[in-house]
């Protein structure tokens, strides 16, 4: 049985509230950003990661779908999911749950990129971290791709 990464707990603030009465666009990736530093913490590339080796991850490529409204108060979960790593990126997804009812809200999809920060480019992951990273592959991959994971932008057919 798969399972996620990480489960983050967020709460929907006032101030990410738009002029529609709902979670304005840009506080979904917010909210999805806090699930990524503790993707990343688990996965041992957060804050700690870039202190010790002096590397980052860059987030290269997203693509949000927004599927139900969130509103000011509304407890949500995201689960974070690990879909594969090389040894310069990584690939996950991300999805948001309202608490009470248990819908899906939102979901994101991301590729990261390993960076050197001393000269701020892309460069490999470290041996270590680059089998570690692949041993989480293993353990936290899906059995099948979550609901719109590869999905592309187009008008229907």
């Amino acid at each position: 049985m798969s399972k996620p990464v990480i489960e983050y707990e967020s709460v929907v603030r006032p101030e990410w509230i738009d002029s529609n009465g709902h979670l304005n666009l840009a506080y979904y990736v917010v909210v999805f950003d806090l699930a990524t530093d503790a993707l990343y913490a688990a996965l041992g590339i957060g804050d700690a990661y870039r202190e010790m080796s002096g590397n980052s991850c860059f987030t290269a490529e997203t693509h949000t779908l927004y599927e139900r409204e969130v509103r000011l108060g509304d407890k949500l979960l995201v689960k974070g999911w690990l879909l594969g790593a090389d040894t310069k990126r990584l690939h996950y997804f991300h999805e948001m749950f309202h608490v009470d009812s248990g819908e899906r809200s939102a979901v994101q999809e991301l590729m990261a990129l390993h960076i050197d920060m001393r000269v701020r480019r892309v460069a490999p992951y470290p041996a270590e971290r680059y089998a570690a990273l692949q041993q989480a592959v293993r353990e936290y991959a899906p059995a099948t791709l979550p609901k719109g994971a590869g999905r592309r932008i187009a008008l229907p057919a």
